[in-house]
């Protein structure tokens, strides 16, 4: 039980002290980890624990869609995308069909993968230069 709550606190402080592109990626993160289990749920008949899962995995779309600056082109395009994942989520939530699941889980590994490679990529741009020994 303190372990529980030690881990809340730390996780709490983590996410208050985090950038807004490391918040975006833990949320890509989480997403993909709900869906895969509620995969694993849908596959194991556990109804509630599958239930759950994609709940928090809409809850994190919604949090998506909510970041989103309006002022871009592509929050436009996004938007449409986060969406369409979420309809796609009430279905699978409805249907408990692992097949809308794998469909929505290729969309948040992508999503995720071109997210992180894009911080890394500001990362590099950013750095100051390195200065070569002699």
């Amino acid at each position: 039980m303190a372990v529980n709550k030690a881990y809340s606190a730390y996780k709490a402080v983590s996410i208050s002290n985090s950038k807004p592109e490391d918040l975006v990626m833990m949320l890509y993160t989480g997403l993909v980890r709900f869906i895969m289990q509620a995969q694993k749920a849908i596959e194991n008949n556990e109804i509630e624990k599958a239930h759950e899962s994609i709940i928090r995995a809409q809850d994190i779309i919604a949090e998506l869609e909510a970041s989103l600056n309006m002022e871009y082109e592509i929050s436009h395009k996004m938007i449409l995308l986060y969406d369409y994942m979420y309809r796609r989520l009430v279905e699978a939530n409805v249907k408990k069909e692992r097949a809308i699941l794998d469909e929505v889980l290729k969309f948040a590994v992508e999503f995720r993968d071109t997210w992180s490679q894009a911080m890394k990529n500001v990362k590099e741009q950013t750095a100051p230069p390195r200065v070569a020994e002699k």
